[in-house]
């Protein structure tokens, strides 16, 4: 199918690659050598290397030192969250990505309000609950689902006054809101390529300054000793020129808004039964979030899918069967509602016209289901 044949709006699962980064991997892709060799080629695979290291440290404020390249946030905020679980009390959001709720620990849920704001005076009672107890905590940056955006900064300074490790899954963030680490008060930020226009499986461990993570693999001495193995040159290369990329961009993206308010203006005027969750609060400016009383978001999505449109019921990672969102229920929908919510997510290469097929296809939607 050409790109008129279908609208693309589901970038918080993953967004398009840019055009600038095929065209660095494949060159990349083509050259030989492992960054751990001395010799001339391998000396030229650890300069770019290197050089991607420095655009993400930049893209996210920190020095190239405190970057370690992984395959993804996935496997960071599992590293983490296995590492720590030990010899750590574990405390984790209720609205995390699928990757620190299911990451097979035993974790604490920190509540939420209705707008999908951590309650962070319930956060307080449970910290002085257990004041001398070393804790891991765990706060994603933005959501993926609902695209609120955490304090970072003020969870932090309450997590000052007691022996904790904090962590902030930045993937939804980077590229999207001025993310600049020294200042979010955390320990670790985790990040994804794919996220901002880079490759898939590819992405980044960002540790404050004498803070060293869990061993993600043992065996070489990659990554400061932090991840044995082979880099995966082309795809950090590409994670690399995305990252710059979306640092010099990142004023474009807020341009987004515009669309946001587009797709949800008419959702609401269209459906007088939608709510758009999250919308009392800040959000990104790509993502939608909304819930339609009555309504089966399996039925929904399909519906949009051969009107040609391309969206999410939530978390691209559990998509796989519909199911009442835990995120949404722990924003307070009930379990019928939380299995009514669909993301709309728009990005880079979102245009008017995706837009207004969007609202076309939605209004023909509408009109068919009712």
């Amino acid at each position: 199918m050409t790109k008129k044949d279908r609208t693309y709006l589901d970038y918080n699962a993953t967004a398009p690659l840019r055009p600038e980064v095929v065209e660095a991997m494949y060159e990349i892709l083509a050259e030989p050598g492992n960054p751990s060799s001395i010799h001339q080629e391998g000396r030229a695979a650890r300069k770019i290397v290197e050089q991607a290291r420095a655009h993400v440290a930049e893209l996210v404020g920190c020095h190239a030192k405190q970057v370690i390249f992984t395959s993804g946030a996935t496997e960071s905020n599992n590293t983490l969250l296995k590492g720590y679980a030990s010899h750590r009390r574990i405390l984790i959001s209720a609205t995390e990505h699928s990757s620190i709720i299911s990451a097979g620990v035993q974790a604490e849920l920190i509540p939420t309000h209705r707008n999908g704001l951590i309650d962070t005076h319930a956060l307080k009672s449970m910290l002085e609950a257990h004041p001398d107890t070393p804790t891991f905590v765990a706060i994603m940056m933005v959501n993926n689902e609902t695209g609120v955006i955490q304090p970072i900064k003020e969870i932090a300074q309450i997590l000052s006054d007691y022996d904790c490790i904090f962590h902030t899954d930045a993937a939804q963030a980077a590229g999207r809101i001025p993310v600049y680490f020294p200042i979010t008060g955390a320990h670790f930020m985790s990040l994804s390529a794919h996220k901002f226009g880079g490759p898939q499986g590819v992405g980044a461990l960002i540790m404050a300054n004498g803070t060293n993570p869990p061993p993600f693999l043992t065996g070489g001495g990659q990554e400061r000793r932090q991840r044995a193995g082979t880099e995966n040159v082309a795809g950090i290369h590409g994670m690399g020129v995305a990252a710059k990329i979306a640092l010099e961009k990142l004023d474009d993206f807020e341009k987004l808004r515009d669309f946001q308010s587009q797709i949800e203006s008419h959702l609401l005027s269209v459906t007088p039964a939608a709510s758009i969750n999250g919308a009392s609060t800040a959000r990104v400016a790509n993502t939608t979030s909304v819930c339609i009383e009555g309504f089966d978001a399996s039925t929904l999505l399909m519906s949009l899918d051969l009107e040609g449109i391309a969206v999410s019921t939530g978390s691209a990672c559990s998509s796989g069967s519909i199911q009442a969102s835990h995120v949404l229920l722990a924003m307070g929908a009930s379990n019928s509602l939380a299995k009514s919510g669909l993301r709309i997510s728009s990005g880079w290469a979102t245009t008017q016209e995706d837009i207004d097929a969007f609202k076309d296809a939605w209004t023909t939607i509408m009109k068919r289901l009712n």
